[in-house]
């Protein structure tokens, strides 16, 4: 299977923040930014793979700098590590006051898809290849963060076992 670049699945959106995705505090709701990065991710997973893709997690959204009203939000998201199947991609979050020009890391997340073939089941992803020094930081590092990628499943399965799924109001 043929390597692909870093940059060959980049995606950069820019959009306003708008008053109905604010939340009291007058900045933009987690929720709705997570919303984004996983779209946007989503498209540097399908970029790659050229095939359906299904988010399998997310590690973290590490929100760093509040979101206003006055600031666009640049989301920039590519695939920076590979398995067999699956797809980590890094998500970025820009903000930018329009009032002032002052840019800022807002927040940051690693989320991992599962390429999909024709029939829904996992298939193959080409390798990446990086060529700047943030790809090849975030490709060297990638490795680790797959295997506490793994572990943290296997506890939330261990979890999940004891879970009840009876209907609460059945009580």
């Amino acid at each position: 299977m043929n390597k692909k670049y870093i940059r060959q699945s980049r995606v950069v959106q820019t959009d306003l923040v708008l008053p109905n995705d604010t939340n009291n505090h007058n900045t933009l709701f987690g929720g709705v930014l997570m919303k984004k990065m996983d779209a946007v991710a989503a498209i540097s997973a399908r970029r790659h793979c050229r095939t359906d893709v299904v988010t399998a997690s997310t590690d973290s959204v590490d929100f760093l700098a509040p979101i206003h009203p006055t600031d666009s939000i640049c989301l920039e998201s590519f695939v920076t590590w590979t398995g067999r199947t699956s797809l980590e991609v890094f998500v970025k979050a820009v903000a930018e006051d329009l009032l002032s020009g002052n840019r800022r890391i807002a927040a940051t997340a690693f989320l991992t898809f599962v390429a999909l073939d024709e029939n829904g089941s996992p298939s193959q992803v080409p390798s990446v290849v990086p060529e700047t020094k943030e790809e090849e930081f975030l490709h060297n590092t990638g490795g680790e963060r797959a295997e506490n990628r793994k572990r943290r499943r296997k506890k939330s399965e261990e979890l999940a076992s004891y879970m009840t799924i009876d209907k609460p109001w059945d009580s």
